[in-house]
């Protein structure tokens, strides 16, 4: 017979299946089959001594921040849909973490210097690949975004980058159900279909090629399938070495591009818009990294207003 938590879990995925994109669900199964269901095994009903034994756990053995709190995540939506299904009584949800909880491997912004070697190297040696690298650097694009542009969204004629594609590969395991395949969808949020602005620089490069492209061809590939990102991120990796740049993640382009913006005075609102971000206060919290430099004009500056 299953657990009273097996049976809850089972029927919140049925409801969740029906409401949420392929790609959250895959996530959210990836999550509840790996972590919470092996730890639920012996048990039957949560409570939040339960929740914060999963945390302690998975911190313990070494599972980054991002992985734990995305697994609580799932695991309080299955705790509030028992609540309201009336399988358990209510559970407080709260999770304490430890201070330090994640180290950072990588920062998360590309130093400057090594910027401009990296954007000196791709302005000399453009490619389609190369292209989608400084397409980042000059929109902040996710990696899914720029691997799902078409070259019809490059709009020359106003100057637009029409962002409304992702390119995932997805796993999705669900019981006996296995599925490995390729998604090209729209992008996670209705703030993430944007129009992004293209930059003087960055037309001299696009307009010669799209006298030579196809309209329906991916960017990356100039051909009618799109690289996958795992590829075009492995790419990415190999040309920093070649450059020898320190390795820094394929995000950190995106993460590096908000930090020029907000360098360059640029006000928060609008960076947030370009990113595409739902709240200005994720463009502040993630994507936002003041370097030593900038630090020390705001300590000048405060100084001289004192």
């Amino acid at each position: 017979m299953k657990s009273t938590f097996k049976r809850v879990a089972d029927a919140w995925k049925e409801e969740k299946r029906r409401y949420v994109k392929i790609s959250s669900y895959a996530a959210y199964m990836q999550l509840l089959n790996c972590h919470i269901l092996p730890f639920m095994a012996s048990r039957d009903v949560p409570d939040n001594d339960t929740l914060q034994l999963l945390a302690d756990k998975m911190l313990y053995e070494g599972i980054g921040i991002k992985t734990v709190k995305d697994t609580l995540l799932v695991f309080k939506m299955i705790i509030h849909y028992g609540s309201k299904t009336k399988a358990w009584g209510p559970v407080d949800t709260r999770v304490h973490y430890p201070t330090q909880t994640e180290v950072q491997k990588m920062p998360p912004v590309m130093d400057k210097n090594y910027q401009h070697k990296l954007l000196d190297y791709l302005r000399t040696h453009i490619s389609f690949r190369n292209l989608g690298i400084f397409l980042c650097l000059h929109s902040g694009l996710r990696i899914g975004e720029v691997c799902g542009l078409r070259w019809k969204d490059l709009d020359i004629q106003e100057n637009v980058i029409h962002v409304n594609k992702t390119v995932q590969r997805i796993f999705l395991r669900d019981g006996v159900e296995q599925l490995y395949f390729l998604s090209i969808d729209s992008p996670k949020s209705a703030s993430s279909r944007r129009d992004i602005p293209i930059s003087a620089e960055l037309l001299k490069i696009i307009r010669p090629l799209r006298k030579i492209t196809v309209d329906n061809y991916f960017v990356l590939s100039n051909a009618p399938m799109p690289i996958e990102p795992r590829n075009y991120r492995e790419y990415y990796k190999r040309l920093l070495r070649e450059l020898d740049i320190p390795q820094v993640r394929f995000h950190a382009l995106r993460h590096s591009f908000a930090t020029r913006c907000i360098e360059s005075k640029c006000d928060y609102k609008t960076v947030s818009a370009i990113l595409g971000h739902a709240s200005i206060t994720t463009t502040m919290d993630l994507y936002v990294h003041p370097g030593f430099e900038e630090k020390k004009r705001c300590i000048e500056k405060m100084s001289r207003g004192m």
